[in-house]
């Protein structure tokens, strides 16, 4: 175990530090000031900021040449109000860490203990604080980055913790880890009139009412195979709050969801082709727009026999798991290395990710670090 008792009780105070100061996707300033605050005793070679946002990299080099090897976890929290009575809830209104990434950047900002006391003999490890993971553009923005040239992973690592599964257990497989995803919004637009004499305008309501099922007809979930695909509808709205005003504009947002990258582009071109006969029917005006776009997250096989091999090592229970319906940008890294990520039980009774009462549990911050640990040292030494 490379962290001590002193180390844990730190870094349990460190992940409620975070937890009580969430900072939404794209606002991350003063989460990624206090991971460099963290970083720094550990003297890194170079700490590189404002990595494809307020993304924050540290990294360790070996003497010998070697592989890099990147560890990523996510510096954003949720707009979501959290419910919860702890001493560490969160003091942002309207704000909380309820999928535990504060817990995610304590695991890894844990691995900075251990390297600063002992560097990699060979290569080189990257400690990753990405921003913007839950809107889909962290990953994307920080790839994009010039200052990522600096680091060019030959492998990459990740975790999410998993409601559900027995605390610290390890689910792990090859092949399709996480679902793509996309936000579309759809924007139809008549003309108002009185209530009084509503066949003076062009109302939406029709094609509302006939859309919302019929899109969700295109993606009704099932197995989670190469076919999958579910659709979401998760907000609407029409017109003016108004008893006077026969409504001329509306709004539907919906999720689309599949297993591919592949079968998302022919789940979007069905979607758009049902609403644009909903405004060819209606004489509405048609708007699309595509938000929060998330592609498919693979395990690559080689990655994912050294993440075994941590846990073997390490004496951690695990087992397959099959991919998760929820959406990660981690997927992009894949593009650029050889990637994988894992789930770590954070309890069979812990509320689920996104409720308002859900809080990461401290007691994977010990395991999930030491994962990630002996991986990095298994490959660099």
């Amino acid at each position: 175990m490379f962290l001590s008792n002193s180390d844990l009780v730190e870094l349990v105070a460190f992940r409620r530090q975070l937890h009580r100061a969430p900072e939404i996707s794209g606002a991350e300033q003063e989460t990624a000031q206090a991971v460099v605050r963290f970083l720094m005793p550990s003297k890194p070679e170079r700490i590189i900021t404002g990595l494809g946002g307020h993304g924050v990299a540290a990294i360790y080099e070996g003497a010998e040449p070697g592989p890099t090897v990147l560890v990523r976890c996510e510096l954003d929290a949720l707009p979501i109000e959290e419910l919860s009575d702890s001493e560490h809830r969160s003091q942002v209104p309207g704000k909380g860490h309820l999928c535990g990434h504060d817990g995610h950047m304590t695991m890894v900002a844990a691995l900075s203990r251990g390297l600063g006391r002992q560097r990699p003999q060979r290569g080189r490890a990257i400690l990753l604080f990405q921003p913007a993971e839950e809107t889909g553009a962290g990953a994307a923005a920080v790839i994009a980055d010039p200052k990522f040239r600096e680091i060019a992973p030959d492998y990459a690592f990740s975790l999410h913790n998993k409601p559900g599964l027995p605390l610290g257990h390890v689910a792990l497989s090859e092949g399709y880890a996480n679902c793509a995803s996309r936000g579309l919004r759809i924007v139809l637009t008549g003309h108002t009139s009185h209530a009084s004499t509503p066949e003076h305008g062009l109302s939406p309501m029709a094609a509302v009412a006939w859309l919302m099922p019929t899109l969700t007809a295109l993606g009704p979930g099932g197995a989670l195979d190469e076919e999958y695909a579910l659709v979401t509808v998760t907000h609407a709205s029409m017109g003016e709050p108004a008893f006077g005003i026969a409504p001329g504009r509306a709004e539907i947002w919906a999720t689309l969801r599949t297993l591919t990258d592949a079968q998302m582009g022919s789940l979007c071109e069905r979607a758009e082709a049902l609403v644009q006969d909903a405004g060819q029917e209606t004489g509405l005006g048609v708007e699309l727009s595509y938000h929060d776009v998330f592609h498919h997250c693979e395990n690559h096989p080689e990655a994912v026999a050294l993440l075994r091999r941590a846990l073997d090592d390490e004496k951690l229970a695990h087992g397959p798991t099959e991919p998760m319906r929820g959406s990660e940008d981690f997927g992009l890294f894949g593009r650029q290395a050889k990637a994988a990520m894992f789930l770590l039980g954070s309890g069979e009774d812990c509320p689920h990710l996104h409720n308002p009462d859900y809080d990461f549990p401290d007691d994977i911050i010990a395991p999930g670090a030491r994962i990630f640990m002996r991986t990095l040292r298994n490959l660099l030494g």
